[in-house]
């Protein structure tokens, strides 16, 4: 399941799990929840009809469905409204105040916070902070992530000290987590302006407080690579007593280097080698958050060696972090992407290997076909500027460690790369882009491809010495010795049969590895120094300075800059002409019936009834 949700994630692609809801189905509890709420990853930014689409999932009058269904499916709204909620919030807020199940409850505060990221609305801050006074773990963890997620970069006095207070009486070490996340969310962005809160922080006894601090100093110099703010992340990274401090030092490194990931390889290449497992694992990580997408090769270099550690987080870890180096990149970017997909697909498919490492591997997978291949992972916009709610899924995602539902935090980050031209009334032409660049260099990834049946060789039976004696003395009772070869010339032709068996099929293999290789060579030689790309194309981050729009089209690009990415207005040069537009379609749901329907008859015309 969390390999195929990263793997449709933001596509609205949800025809395996309509087809499989029997498998689904045999889903239960955390799990259960865990799935249902896999489905907002998928339609993910999909607003219209959410409600319908989730309709079956949701909580109803007559409580009959699961608990964990029901949390689910209130998270996979909340998912699905991300930083742009305000048409569910009211239905969010009413569920989670009807609700009477800690697992609703956890799901409906998860839900709520998504949709009212960064709102700073009071109303809704003080409904979450009524559900932490109760005291539950579990929904207490949620309800701390969510005011986090409400009152973000807001730096709110009351909210800092209602939240480090409840840390301090609370026994739920669930509940402190999901304080220390949501007080380093509302720090974010606030520079110089969060260092009084960062050093209390990290003067506390309690080491999930100090924790916090690390998160808080990744948040407020969020992408600033501010030397004062690493040298302190570096000096906790080797000196606090506990790992869980330790880890969080070092993946917040990460998020201040991701303005400048050719830095963070330099600065945690000796922390991925510390006899401390929890430290190479923050290096791991540091390196997956700020050198997504990139391909770098020196990031590469560490988290190589890193996959064969003794510890098993630390492959975890690795897995994970190569997953996100990888993304969007091909045999032609890099050429060691096949040896990671292999090691993904060996380590998934392995009976023997250890289930933290599995779910690794799993998580690796769907990371690197993100979005159907047309997604990146990155908390930048295509203009260079920070993208929140890309930053809030990566430090959500970080904590999967400790809750794994909390995993689906990562669809955040996911931006799709695309080229799409609009004309005048914003509708798309049809038309062609120029790629000069061979196809090649940017073109899709080879398909996973079912593992082939191997045929089976037919093996020669072993013959014993005792037998071949008996069989030797019935032929020589029964024929005359001209008639009868003797058991050596047997052999011997047996021998040569085989032998000439092998050369041939040698010579054949030959004959197959030239015709391959002349092949290839063909291909190479007749591949175009340049492509043409119909409207709306897969356009990745690195080709965007290769786009051009086609000589002969009719179009041009209103904003004269270098290089095409994203959505860019188009300016008719034929201004008279009729335009050919590209129809859109509505991707279909699992709410939906897909069978076609006839629409109803219009009622009669008004007649008069006479017998």
């Amino acid at each position: 399941k969390q390999w195929y949700q990263r793997r449709v994630a933001i596509t609205a692609g949800d025809a395996f799990l309509r087809d499989n809801l029997d498998w689904l189905a045999k889903a239960t509890n955390w799990a259960k929840f865990t799935a249902t709420a896999s489905i907002g990853v998928i339609h993910h930014g999909h607003e219209t009809n959410a409600l319908k689409l989730m309709s079956s999932y949701l909580p109803k009058e007559p409580a009959s469905g699961s608990p964990y269904q029901e949390g689910g499916a209130l998270y996979a709204l909340g998912m699905i409204h991300a930083n742009h909620g305000a048409a569910i919030i009211p239905y969010l807020s009413e569920q989670l105040q009807t609700a009477t199940n800690e697992t609703v409850k956890h799901g409906g505060c998860l839900g709520l916070g998504l949709a009212a990221m960064t709102t700073k609305n009071s109303d809704i801050y003080e409904q979450l902070k009524n559900n932490l006074y109760q005291d539950d773990a579990i929904i207490g963890e949620a309800a701390g992530i969510a005011m986090g997620l409400v009152m973000m970069g807001s730096l709110d006095e009351d909210a800092l000290s209602d939240m480090v207070q409840y840390a301090h009486e609370t026994q739920h070490e669930k509940i402190l987590r999901g304080l220390s996340l949501g007080i380093a969310m509302i720090c974010y962005g606030q520079l110089e302006a969060a260092d009084p809160t960062i050093q209390t922080l990290t003067e506390d006894k309690d080491p999930v407080l100090r924790m916090c601090g690390m998160y808080c100093v990744g948040m407020s110099y969020a992408g600033t690579g501010n030397n004062k703010a690493i040298r302190r992340l570096l000096h906790v990274a080797v000196s606090d007593v506990n790992d869980d401090v330790r880890r969080a030092a070092v993946i917040s490194i990460g998020f201040l280097l991701f303005n400048a990931p050719e830095q963070c390889p330099n600065v945690v290449s000796l922390l991925s080698e510390s006899y401390n497992s929890h430290v190479r694992y923050g290096a791991a990580l540091a390196l997956g958050i700020s050198c997504a997408g990139s391909g770098m090769k020196e990031a590469l270099s560490i988290l190589e060696p890193m996959i064969n550690d003794p510890v098993n987080y630390v492959r975890q870890g690795a897995l994970l972090a190569s997953a996100m180096v990888l993304v969007q990149q091909n045999e032609h970017m890099c050429p060691k992407l096949k040896t990671f997909k292999d090691l993904f697909s060996k380590t998934m498919s392995d009976k023997h290997e250890d289930v933290m490492v599995k779910f690794g591997a799993i998580l690796a997978q769907g990371i690197i076909n993100a979005g159907g291949r047309n997604c990146t992972v990155s908390m930048r916009t295509q203009y260079g500027h920070t993208n929140v709610p890309s930053v809030v899924g990566l430090l959500v995602f970080t904590h999967t460690w400790f809750w794994f539902p909390l995993s689906h935090f990562l669809c955040l980050a996911f931006q799709p790369t695309y080229l799409i031209g609009l004309n005048k009334d914003l509708k798309m032409p049809v038309m062609k882009f120029k790629s000069c660049a061979k196809p090649s260099t940017y073109a899709y990834p080879p398909l996973l491809e079912p593992p082939k049946e191997k045929e089976k060789e037919k093996v020669s039976t072993a013959v014993l010495s005792t037998t071949a004696k008996k069989a030797a003395k019935s032929k020589s009772s029964s024929a005359t010795p001209m008639e009868v070869d003797t058991p050596a010339a047997a052999d011997k032709k047996a021998e040569e049969k085989k032998e000439e068996k092998k050369e041939e099929n040698k010579e054949e293999k030959k004959e197959e590895k030239k015709e391959k290789a002349d092949e290839e060579k063909k291909e190479k030689k007749e591949e175009a120094k340049f492509e043409l790309i119909a409207n709306p194309a897969r356009v990745l981050v690195e080709q965007r300075n290769v786009m051009d729009i086609e000589s002969s089209s009719r179009y041009s690009s209103v904003w004269n800059r270098n290089g095409l990415g994203g959505f860019i207005v188009l300016r008719d040069t034929k201004g008279g002409a009729e335009e050919d537009i590209i129809e859109t379609l509505q991707p279909t749901t699992a709410a939906e019936d897909t069978t076609t329907e006839e629409k109803e008859p219009s009622p009669p015309e008004p007649f008069e009834y006479t017998e």
